[in-house]
């Protein structure tokens, strides 16, 4: 225990030992001692050594104080020694007093023992399990040791740390740490994590991020916050930028909206805090980062638009507006409020709206000019306004019409200032920057407007008392021509180049004055300093822009006069070295770089952003045009033209694919219409032809119930001689009305029978002459008479050769009888069965030559049944139409028949009564009329019958 009491300042007498012997004796005393109170009690030795002998510390006890970590897991004293002695020695914050070499030297000692650290990554596992422990003395050197060794060695740690399962979510959880310090430092450690690793940023993202730094941003107080609030901006910053997954879900989380509170500030805006301005600074950036020129078009049009629909957008054009707020403060807000409005119309509208808190109010346009023009203004405030109208017309052709119609003489109002009146003051001034600026500015007003370009043309200055007016174009080249300052000339040249570019009438009013390519030729010419070559290139531009877009309305400078004038005066080649020395400006790769004109001093404020995109456009354009003949200029117009001719065909033509799509898809749909159409007449006719056969079977039951009740019913022959003379006559005619009805009904059935078997006929013939001919025939009818004609001729050939073979025998016998000289009875007799034989032989061969011709005959007939088939297929579709006409027929003559029956039902009761009267009078009925009449009243009442 003396030892510990010398080392923690207790008077021990003899030599005092030196402290990297002391420290060798506490490293032994942590690797050695069994007791857990003296292995902390070393470590909280080492821990105060550590600051003054830090090497010493490093590299003796850095292994023992982390085998500490590892075996004392179940001290939170002797973890949190440990952990702040790696923390001394691992840090570079403590050397603040040191001077540079020192310090540099701190640095690498701090990188040394960090990379001797994380040569393990187990290391930095361990260190992220033991952020878990909530005891303070753990967490909080925990989470410092962790910070130092990002500042260190980032990268490396950054790689561990994204691997080690859990390990960003571990972190994520100190920012729900009651206790603020850990918060805060946890703040710290996330700024470290973060920076420059686009995955890690996803899942602290993720990890509801957001969420949690905006709550601590509102609970801090927002812009009135204090370093708190600093560091949460400055973790959203490194969210955000260059991050379009985080940037997207920072939009679609409704995040956007919780920043409007942010940039709520009161009518007194007198004394601001630095931290205010500060945290009020990061706010901004942070509202630019969402909408920068360098993201994705659709992700900061988004943006834009949910800026300006929970009025954020409003909010920051009240800031710009207010008074009091400090300068640097304005100039964001201004630079905010530009990319907000860049390239949106919506917003764009609604800042051309806007107006200054002034008597008479003024727009805000109006007011940031006056800024931009006035030399006693900060440069970084001018650079803005002129940012924030470049913005403003940005793909606005409407925002262009209104700014041009300010300079034109019919609107111009002398009571008011407009921006036209500030961009010509400014044009003109004794101020080279100014001239610049608004040079700048009102080429923005001309970019991608060829309209505008001719409207510009008629604007006249007065430029003295006495004198007539000259148009603004004129007075720019008389400007050009004294030989100002080379900002001066620069900003005039941009602006006649972006004015005369693709514009032949403005190309046409710039060769009008005859002074105009003399005085450029000579710049060109000449061999001037180096402070002259970027002005020498920009009125080469401009030569060879009114060269590329001349379109020969002028005799004296047509294209190839101009070629010429080059070739004699300036040469080719010198020209377009000439022309090159725009691009190889040191300034011209810098204002390529983004669209904000950033520059370190008004001196170097050459180049404007968008005028490098004219200048690579038409650089490589003006070489070929001054180098090419005139035969193939003439070529090229050829081929141009051909070319337009076939672009105006291919219009054409995809016109007319067009309107056949739109046809092709209008039949299209009639089709199906009238396919569904068809299929519901089809079910409609299958429903109607069922109930036909319903009807018809009801009839013949109706009619063979009214056969048996007649069989049951005496009759009489002389029943209707009793009757008197008028129940005679109604009765002889409902017979006869009856017999009609019948014999039109048989009519029509035996038509409607007729009908539907010629059909099935030529239906049967349709399919066998589809199917080809199968046994020699086309036709079942013409096989079976074929078949019987071959039969007989058959059996005709086979009596025919019986009756030769009898001849035969009977002529051998003749012939033996004829040798005797005496005839006999029985030779006349064979003679005459000879002959009659013969007489059969005779007629049997007629008939057999009769039956071949009448074959030879069928089958001539055979084609013309063929022909015939083939005229029946095609009147199937006739023959079908007339079917149904027939069966409609039929079911109108089967109403009247059921009308007529219901009118025979009613003669019924009449008919009995008379039949009654007959039998009681003894007479009987045996005519057929009367079996008839009987037999049409049964069916009439089995019709009533089944009616009810």
């Amino acid at each position: 225990m003396q030892f510990f009491r010398g080392v923690m300042g207790g008077q021990i007498a003899g030599p005092q030992p030196s402290g990297a012997e002391t420290i060798q004796k506490l490293c032994d005393r942590v690797a050695s001692s069994t007791l857990l109170e003296d292995r902390r009690d070393a470590v909280r030795a080492l821990k105060s050594l550590s600051k003054k002998y830090r090497m010493e510390v490093g590299t003796q006890a850095m292994d023992h104080l982390i085998n500490i970590l590892q075996t004392d897991r179940s001290d939170s004293e002797i973890l949190g020694y440990a952990l702040d002695t790696l923390y001394n020695i691992i840090c570079n914050d403590e050397e603040e007093e040191q001077d540079e070499n020192a310090q540099k030297g701190a640095d690498d000692l701090g990188a040394q023992f960090t990379d001797k650290f994380i040569q393990d990554p187990e290391h930095i596992t361990l260190l992220l399990t033991l952020l878990e422990e909530f005891d303070f003395h753990v967490r909080w050197p925990g989470v410092k040791l962790l910070t130092a060794l990002l500042k260190n060695q980032g990268v490396q740690v950054q790689g561990i740390i994204l691997v080690s399962p859990m390990g960003v979510s571990r972190l994520m959880d100190l920012l729900a740490d009651s206790r603020e310090v850990i918060r805060n430092d946890g703040l710290l450690l996330l700024q470290q994590l973060t920076k420059g690793n686009a995955a890690i940023q996803k899942i602290v993202a993720f990890e509801n991020a957001f969420e949690r730094l905006l709550d601590i941003i509102t609970e801090e107080g927002s812009s009135d916050g204090g370093i708190v609030v600093e560091d949460c901006l400055l973790l959203l910053l490194n969210l955000l930028k260059n991050n379009s997954s985080n940037q997207n879900f920072f939009k679609e989380g409704s995040y956007i909206q919780r920043m409007k509170p942010w940039f709520e500030v009161g009518d007194d805006n007198s004394g601001w805090s630095a931290q205010k301005v500060t945290n009020l600074h990061l706010m901004l950036q942070l509202v630019r980062v969402m909408v920068s020129p360098v993201n994705s078009p659709g992700a900061s049009a988004s943006c834009q638009k949910s800026m300006y629909q929970c009025g954020l957008l409003q909010q920051l054009c009240t800031i710009l507006m207010a008074t009091g707020v400090p300068a640097d403060i304005l100039t964001e807000t201004i630079n905010t409020v530009s990319e907000v409005i860049r390239g949106s119309q919506v917003n764009q509208d609604y800042f051309a709206s806007v107006n200054a808190p002034s008597n008479p109010p003024r727009p805000a346009i109006v007011v940031l000019l006056m800024s931009m023009v006035n030399e006693r203004q900060p440069f970084v405030l001018r650079c803005a306004v002129l940012y924030c109208f470049q913005c403003f017309l940005y793909k606005n052709q409407k925002g262009q019409g209104e700014i041009v119609a300010t300079l034109l003489p019919s609107t111009i109002d002398a009571n008011s200032i407009s921006a036209g009146q500030l961009l010509c003051g400014g044009l003109f001034s004794a101020d080279s920057l100014s001239n610049w600026c608004a040079a700048v500015a009102l080429a923005h007003a001309l970019q991608d407007n060829l309209t505008q370009k001719e409207q510009l043309l008629r604007v006249q200055l007065a430029t003295s008392l006495g004198k007539p007016p000259v148009s603004l174009l004129q007075q720019c080249t008389n400007i050009l021509s004294q030989g100002s300052k080379v900002q001066t000339r620069v900003g005039l040249l941009m602006l006649l180049c972006t004015w005369i570019s693709n514009c032949p009438i403005a190309v046409t009013h710039f060769l009008h004055n005859q002074e105009n390519v003399p005085f450029l030729t000579a710049q060109i010419s000449e061999n001037l300093g180096e402070d002259e070559r970027l002005v020498q290139g920009l009125c080469a531009l401009l030569l060879g822009i009114c060269i590329y877009y001349n379109d020969n309305s002028l005799e004296n400078y047509t294209k190839e006069k101009l070629k010429q004038l080059i070739e004699k005066r300036i040469g080719k080649e010198n020209f377009v070295e000439k022309l090159g020395f725009i691009t190889k400006h040191e300034l011209y790769s810098r204002a390529a770089q983004k669209p904000q004109p950033v520059f370190p001093s008004p001196e170097q404020m050459l180049f404007d952003h968008e005028f490098t995109k004219l200048v690579k456009e038409l650089e490589g354009v003006i070489t070929k045009a001054v180098h090419k003949s005139t035969e193939e200029e003439k070529k090229e117009e050829e081929v141009k033209k051909t070319l337009e001719q076939h672009d105006n065909i291919v219009t054409q033509y995809k016109e007319l694919i067009r309107e056949q799509d739109a046809q092709i898809q209008e039949l299209k749909e009639q089709a199906a219409s009238m396919a569904s159409q068809n299929e519901q007449m089809q079910t409609t006719l299958t429903q109607q032809l069922s109930q036909i056969q319903q009807h018809k079977d009801q009839y013949n039951i109706l009619k063979l119930k009214l056969g048996k009740e007649n069989q049951s019913q005496p009759t009489s022959q002389g029943e209707g001689s009793q009757m008197n003379g008028l129940q005679t006559e109604e009765l002889s005619q409902l017979r006869e009305e009856l017999e009609e009805l019948r014999k039109q009904h048989s009519l029509l059935q035996t038509q409607l029978s007729d009908k539907v078997a010629l059909i099935s006929t030529l239906k049967s013939e349709a399919a066998q002459t589809a199917d080809g001919p199968a046994g020699g025939s086309d036709n079942t009818e013409l096989l079976q008479e074929l078949e019987a004609l071959r039969s007989q001729v058959q059996s005709q050939s086979t009596e025919i050769t019986q009756l030769k073979t009898e001849r035969q025998d009977l002529l051998r016998k003749a012939g033996a009888v004829s040798s005797d000289t005496v005839p006999t009875s029985d030779g006349s007799l064979d003679a005459a069965k000879m002959a009659e034989l013969e007489g059969r032989l005779a007629a049997q061969t007629s008939e057999t030559e009769r039956l071949e011709e009448e074959l030879k005959r069928l089958s001539g007939s055979r084609a013309e049944l063929e022909q015939q088939l083939a005229s029946s297929t095609s009147t199937v579709a006739i023959l079908q139409t007339e079917r149904s006409k027939l069966q409609t027929e039929v079911q109108e003559s089967k109403k009247e028949q059921d009308d007529l029956l219901m009118l025979l039902a009613d003669q019924d009761q009449k008919i009995h009564s008379l039949k009654q009267k007959l039998k009681d009078l003894g007479e009987t009925v045996e005519d057929e009329d009367d079996l008839d009449a009987r037999d049409q009243t049964d069916d009439d009442d089995e019709e009533d019958e089944d009616e009810d």
